[in-house]
């Protein structure tokens, strides 16, 4: 089920705040990898790579962000109460609805997914439990949806793509890491908007999609 617009409690209390940073986070599977990192406020980014869940942690606490985006799944598919458990399905339906558009995506039980499903779960409670709200994005689905590169392919086209978005501080030498976080943080603050919609919903997993230019 598509569900066309933010929560408008979170929307009416985030657009009050004078400071208003969202912050885009490209999650890597293990902590030993690169995570993208951009706090996007007043359509300036500032983009870095961090590691450990403590250094994410402390970044959120610092920056005060009214929105996290993360790019990792943050729920288990319906049925499964662990990566481990056998039973329940491979997919949720977020995950379904991104194949019936068309757009790739790799199924969270599988592979290296697995890992970056559990460390997304697990940093999604950790960040809630101190207050932020916490919503899952993808940075290749919302690229897509937009017909713009996506990183891997052309980062400088993407790079140059965002900018025209309205993205400032970009620069060349940003990596296909912090692009990725930087089109989450967008979509994170259209999200606040009212410019997103939800696929699925928040207790079988939800993925946040820009609306209206696919």
């Amino acid at each position: 089920m598509i569900h066309p617009c933010p929560d408008r409690q979170l929307r009416k209390s985030c657009l009050k705040k004078k400071r208003r940073a969202v912050l885009g986070v490209d999650l890597a599977g293990v902590p030993h990898r690169p995570t993208g990192i951009c706090l996007l406020e007043d359509g300036c980014a500032r983009t870095t790579l961090l590691y450990e869940d403590r250094e994410i942690l402390d970044y959120a606490r610092e920056s005060k962000p009214v929105l996290i985006a993360i790019d990792a799944p943050l729920n288990l598919p319906p049925g499964r109460r662990s990566m481990s458990d056998r039973n329940g399905s491979h997919y949720r339906p977020c995950d379904l609805e991104l194949r019936r558009r068309k757009i790739p995506f790799f199924p969270i039980t599988l592979g290296p997914m697995r890992k970056l499903t559990e460390r997304g779960i697990r940093l999604k409670r950790r960040l809630e439990a101190e207050g932020f709200r916490v919503v899952e994005i993808y940075p290749g689905g919302a690229q897509d949806a937009w017909t713009i590169p996506r990183a891997k392919r052309n980062k400088e086209g993407l790079r140059r793509c965002l900018s025209r978005r309205g993205i400032k501080g970009l620069t060349r030498s940003a990596s296909d890491h912090e692009l990725d976080a930087a089109t989450g943080a967008l979509v994170g603050w259209l999200y606040l908007l009212g410019k997103a919609e939800v696929l699925g919903d928040f207790q079988s997993g939800a993925i946040i999609l820009p609306v209206g230019e696919r």
